[in-house]
Formats: C-alpha cells, structure tokens, sequence
C-alpha cells in the first residue's frame, strides 16, 4: 500500500483491532442488556472504531455524532471547539461517548461534560486507544481496546493533518513525516 512506506511500525493489526472491538461489544451488551444507549461518535477520527462496534452491538440503539477539534498537526490546542452537534436529546437516556483516542483527556472530558449537563442518566466512554502518559484530565475510557505509549500513531480512522485515516491498521507515523512538515 502507498501509505506504508510512512509508517515506522505496525501496532495492532486489523485482525488484532477486530478482536479487541468484539470483546468491548460484548461487555457493552452485557452492561446495557435490556436498555437502549445512545452512541455518540466523536468526529472524525471515531469513524472507523465506531462503524466497526455497532456491528456487534445487540441493542437498541441511536446514533448520533459530534465534529469537533483540538489538534492541530500532531499539537492539542488545548481548546475544543463544536463543529457540529448531537442532534438526538439525551436527557433521561444513557449515553456511550465513541473516541478514536483518549490522550489528554480533553476533548472526551469537554464531552462528557456537555452531555452530563443536558440531563443524560450516565454518560460513559468507549475508545479505540488510550494514552495515559499524556492524560492531563484523568480521563480513563470505560472501555478501550488497546493503551499505548506517548507514540504517535495513525490509522483506522487516526489521522496526522487528515491523512493515515484509511490504513486498515494502527501504526506508528515516522517522525520525518511530521518533523519535516512542522519546520
């Protein structure tokens, strides 16, 4: 693939990424059986990790999404701004937050605050990776499916400036890629 020659290292394959997202699924259905859940998607880096868990989620469910941004490049402004907001009213209603990454913790936690205050009864998280190294907001995702280290990693919906989100893998992007863009 094009895109390969970019990557430094495969973390977790799509087969590795399958597995880990059936077994979230699994625990979700257990948790929530008998109830209905709103999944909201956290735009856009969720895309992939959350087109892939409904697939095993045995419950009635709504979907619902949320744009926002943080990044720029491989930097967290340290501001979340709402591109665009959930539709679907939460109040009353259980709600399970779709992230690709939990990183610092921000943008989750900026969320999660939202969603509380418009009345939701409980509001969890679900990621695809968690990175406590750089969590400044002591945010650990309900359920997640891998926890890496302070790389920075691409793929199945994780980008670098809008790229890498269509490798079917979690891989980690080589720094010339991002050093040479950032100088």
């Amino acid at each position: 693939m094009l895109l390969d020659k970019d990557i430094e290292k495969v973390l977790f394959s799509q087969e590795e990424i399958d597995t880990k997202i059936k077994e979230i699924a699994e625990q979700i259905n257990k948790e929530y059986q008998g109830k209905e859940v709103i999944l909201v998607g956290i735009l856009k880096g969720s895309f992939a990790f959350m087109s892939k868990l409904i697939e095993y989620i045995d419950l009635y469910c709504s979907i619902d999404f949320i744009v926002c941004s943080s990044y720029v490049g491989t930097k967290s402004t340290g501001l979340i701004h709402i591109d665009s907001d959930m539709k679907v009213n939460a109040e009353g209603k259980d709600v399970i937050l779709i992230e690709d990454i939990v990183d610092t913790g921000l943008t989750v936690s900026a969320i999660k605050d939202v969603v509380t205050k418009r009345g939701a009864s409980s509001v969890k998280i679900a990621s695809l990776l968690h990175k406590p190294c750089n969590n400044k907001y002591h945010v650990v995702p309900d359920w997640y499916a891998f926890e890496i280290g302070n790389e920075f990693v691409v793929g199945f919906g994780l980008d670098y400036n809008q790229l890498y989100r269509n490798l079917p893998y979690i891989g980690v992007l080589k720094p010339d890629i991002y050093t040479k863009q950032n100088n």
